[in-house]
């Protein structure tokens, strides 16, 4: 394997940095790609064919075969089921609970995840295990939504659930089957991995990913079996949107603002997807969808959080007063040493470029 030089990354271009007396200390490179439900690219920056993992980005479509199957009606799911199904939970005890009653309806436990364990995102309820001395337990795993619709997606099938984490087996690949149909690739295209998680995860260009996207949101030219199934799962994700992220994060926070316009998921190692709906623009406006990625994996957490605002601004989907409410994560950000002074900045440093 070929190492990229931070010079030269395949595809990749400048898109935030950051500076100290006006002098550049950091730059992360990434790429962008934005596309139109009937395939057409509207705007890019780097290059939108840089293939790289979603992530948990995946989740929404991964979520696809349960509802096809007729998981709502045979588990009578409510949307904030649908949701954290979806989502990167937090782990706090809303999280939890909706968790446990999932399972209830599906009958399995939180023993037949195999999605492992972490402490919980929420700070407060982290704290709160601590205190008590407690570990946490597969449920707090951020993905244990999406291993209960998975755990479903087996009882539907009726198959056993031993290895369902395997790409092998029959849930994962119905997943398979499903996802490269949203993502207008062969099967033999998908370059896969293991997931934090365990489960199969999906290398795919960003156009490709933004292509399913903008599906997801506009699913007319589906079969009407996928359009209701896609119709469902934003509902669900815009209708609960604390339950697909939780308190302070951004995909919650972005729901919770632009009320039903858009859905977005953010994936590990700075993945970002969004859709935007029909309207949200201005009547007659097209859906979208985003696909987006910082190249280094952000280790600081804030350069994909104020790409992801810079994008939305650019495209003009978050008004002047939206955007206000975002300026704890950007786009442009003052940089304070510990003393609380003013050192530099960090901002976006792209402009997307537009067919």
């Amino acid at each position: 394997m070929t190492v990229p030089s931070p010079e030269n990354l395949p595809g990749y271009q400048a898109l935030y940095l950051t500076t100290r007396e006006g002098i550049v200390e950091s730059i992360h490179y990434g790429a962008i790609a934005v596309v139109r439900a009937d395939g057409t690219l509207h705007a890019w920056a780097g290059d939108p064919q840089s293939r790289t993992f979603m992530r948990s980005s995946a989740k929404p479509i991964q979520t696809i075969p349960l509802l096809e199957m007729g998981g709502i009606n045979e588990f009578q799911l409510k949307g904030e089921e649908l949701a954290v199904i979806c989502a990167s939970h937090s782990g706090t005890e809303e999280h939890l609970r909706t968790i446990v009653g999932l399972q209830r309806k599906i009958g399995i436990t939180e023993s037949d995840l195999l999605c492992g364990t972490h402490l919980p995102f929420d700070h407060a309820s982290r704290k709160k295990l601590e205190d008590q001395g407690l570990s946490p337990s597969p449920n707090h795993h951020n993905c244990s939504g999406k291993h209960s619709g998975m755990l479903a997606q087996a009882a539907l099938l009726k198959v056993p659930i031993a290895a369902y984490t395997e790409v092998e087996h029959p849930v994962q690949q119905g997943i398979i089957r499903v996802f490269s149909e949203m993502c207008a690739l062969d099967e033999n295209d998908l370059g896969l991995g293991r997931d934090g998680c365990s489960v199969p995860t999906f290398a795919i260009p960003l156009y490709n990913a933004a292509w399913a996207w903008a599906k997801l949101v506009d699913p007319d030219s589906l079969s009407p079996q996928r359009a209701a199934s896609c119709q469902e799962i934003t509902s669900a994700m815009a209708g609960h949107p604390f339950y697909v992220a939780g308190p302070g994060r951004l995909d919650t926070r972005l729901m919770e603002t632009t009320s039903g316009r858009i859905i977005t998921k953010a994936g590990a190692e700075a993945y970002q997807a969004i859709g935007i709906c029909e309207d949200a623009l201005g009547p007659g406006s097209p859906a979208l969808g985003i696909a987006l990625k910082i190249a280094g994996g952000d280790l600081g957490k804030r350069a994909r959080k104020a790409v992801t605002l810079e994008v939305l601004r650019q495209l003009e989907v978050l008004t002047a007063e939206e955007l206000q409410r975002f300026s704890d994560l950007g786009p442009i950000q003052a940089n304070r040493n510990q003393a609380g002074l003013i050192t530099g900045d960090a901002k976006p440093c792209f402009q997307l470029q537009y067919t």
